[in-house]
Order: C-alpha cells, then structure tokens, then sequence
C-alpha cells in the first residue's frame, strides 16, 4: 500500500486528497465520487470548514477524478537564481510571489515557464536546471471554480540588467533575495509558494 496524497489550495486552506482513511479531527471527510465540490470550496472561503480530505481508494484515480469535477488549467512558472545565489521574487497583491502564468495554446510547459518569468520580471538569459514540482490551487474566473496546475523550474540566469515589473498583471515590483531574505519573505506569501521555496532552501 502505497499513501498518496495532493493538496489544493482555496486561498491558503487546503482540500487534500488522499487514498487512506484516517480519524477526523478537526476536518471533515468526503468521497472524492460523490462530493459536491462547488460546496465544500464555499465552506472553506466562508471558513466555515479549515480543511477537508477527499477519499479514493484508488491513489491512480485521485488526481484525474478531481480534475474531471472541475475545469482545468495549467500554468508555468520559474524559482530563479542567479549568479550571486540570489532567489527572484515578484509582488503581486501585497504578497510575495514567484513568476508564473498560464500556458498557451499548443505552447510546451517549459516554454511557458521561461516565457511568463520574462514576461513578468523583464529577466532575460534563462535555462531550466530541472523541474522541482506541481502545485494546486482552485481560483474562480466568470463564477466558476477551476483547478491550476503549476509546473514549477529551478531556473539559472547570468542577468545583471534592470528588473521590469509587468504592471498590466497586477505586479508592483520584481527583487533579487538572498536566501536570508527568501525566507523572510515567505511570512507574506502564499502556502504554495512557500512550499516550494522552502522545499528549495533545505535542499542547498
């Protein structure tokens, strides 16, 4: 037996999904078959539930059961460092974020990710090192809730010239941070965010 589990994030509470049951304590509990999903979303932005476990026996079937109840899309994005270890960050909404955004039609994913980081920070010279990993979370565009993938990169770049914030997607400022920093920053930033930077920082 082997445990599966992905979290997806409604704003920073967490729906998990999961092959194995276990005692509630402080969450609720759903059949990923027979949950309704638009429901157990509301409950968790009115914080009326903190987070929720949804069950498949099937650790095969968690991730594309979840996906068929709610539209899709993929995104991709960057951890970027350059040549003095430092980690590029953005500001969008009063948060610390990482550059990111979504894939175009019949665009490969890591053309995504270097495309967006550029488009979003004016950095240029980019190459992928390796994939770190996937992220979930559940945004709502025209009333509906839709489910984004992330596709996240360590990426490398020799870039010494300005940063260029794109205003046009809500971003106020592009930064270089230390690691020192990197971490600070992630007391204002978003759960998946800090998962992956911190997934990042224990692994140098």
């Amino acid at each position: 037996f082997s445990l599966k589990m992905y979290k997806i994030f409604v704003n920073d509470k967490p729906i998990i999904l999961t092959n194995l049951i276990s005692k509630e304590d402080g969450f609720k509990f759903f059949l990923l078959n027979t949950v309704n999903l638009d429901i157990v979303i509301r409950k968790l932005n009115n914080n009326i539930l903190n987070e929720v476990y949804l069950y498949h026996p099937d650790s095969s079937k968690l991730m594309s059961l979840f996906k068929q109840k709610i539209g899709c899309i993929n995104a991709g994005g960057g951890l970027v460092v350059n040549d003095k270890n430092e980690i590029l960050f953005i500001e969008r909404n009063n948060k610390w974020d990482l550059p990111k955004g979504r894939q175009e039609k019949g665009e490969n994913i890591e053309i995504t990710s270097l495309r967006e980081v550029e488009e979003e920070t004016g950095v240029q010279n980019l190459s992928i090192t390796n994939f770190l990993q996937e992220t979930y979370h559940i945004f709502r565009n025209k009333g509906k809730y839709h489910l984004k993938v992330t596709y996240w990169y360590l990426m490398n770049t020799d870039y010494v010239g300005d940063l260029k914030p794109q205003a046009e997607e809500g971003i106020t400022q592009a930064v270089w941070k230390t690691y020192e920093q990197a971490n600070l920053a992630m007391s204002n930033s978003y759960s998946n965010v800090i998962i992956l930077t911190k997934s990042y920082l224990s692994s140098i």
